[in-house]
């Protein structure tokens, strides 16, 4: 079980993983990067994203092949689901008001869900403002928290937890022009009992260890990888730190 494995990691080993978006990384590429994941200390790959054209199935496919990595699948949209990935974040995008990402999108997906036998983890959602608009935020019409507002993150992520999500997820949204505040990550990171995942701005070796060292469980990186596959093997040195 994928959850039970980051339970019995946290707290005890940094988790880094790795995000692929279908529409950014061609099925021909993924050889390559996957094997400078699996050297890098890479423990899960997530596919998806806000806006993903390409079919998802393929690249899901191509990933179990090369690679022993978990793969979950991190949709943007019920269009994105795959039977055939290890499991599933189901997101609730807990920090925005669009009822359509709180359940709606669950309500439309939820037998093809249970039918596809994917291990399924109940993942709280949030978008940190970032200093500009991030894609998540636009597809999904909604209002980041705001940075310098950490008691609301707070909040959200207590309540988060209360509904028996099993994962906070707090993040700027793709390509943001940089990491979630540190205080923010350890203020939430103090009031939860649940693992916490961080991604969003990640760029270099610095990023990732503020990330870690301010709390988070796991840390996810993606557009900075999707540029740079060696940059992989710079966060793998923190990784060993």
């Amino acid at each position: 079980m994928i959850y039970q494995s980051i339970i019995s990691l946290s707290g005890k080993k940094k988790i880094l993983a790795l995000l692929v978006d279908p529409d950014e990384t061609a099925v021909d590429n993924l050889r390559v990067l996957m094997q400078v994941a699996s050297v890098s200390g890479v423990s899960l790959i997530l596919v998806g994203g806000s806006l993903v054209s390409n079919p998802v199935d393929p690249v899901v496919e191509a990933i179990r092949k090369m690679s022993s990595i978990p793969v979950l699948l991190f949709p943007g949209n019920p269009g994105q689901l795959s039977s055939k990935a290890d499991g599933l974040l189901l997101l609730s995008l807990i920090s925005g008001r669009n009822p359509e990402f709180l359940i709606g999108h669950h309500v439309s997906s939820s037998r093809f869900i249970r039918d596809s036998k994917l291990e399924v983890i109940p993942t709280g959602y949030m978008l940190i403002e970032n200093g500009s608009s991030s894609s998540a935020g636009y597809m999904s019409n909604t209002t980041p928290i705001p940075r310098n507002k950490p008691d609301i993150a707070v909040s959200t992520a207590i309540a988060g937890e209360l509904l028996g999500l099993k994962l906070i997820y707090i993040e700027g949204g793709s390509g943001a022009a940089g990491i979630v505040p540190p205080a923010t990550i350890q203020a939430v990171k103090n009031n939860i009992g649940v693992p916490l995942v961080v991604g969003g701005g990640i760029r270099n070796a610095d990023d990732l260890r503020q990330v870690y060292d301010a709390g988070a469980d796991i840390a996810v990186v993606g557009n900075s990888v999707e540029k740079d596959f060696s940059k992989l093997e710079e966060f793998a040195a923190v990784l060993g730190s």
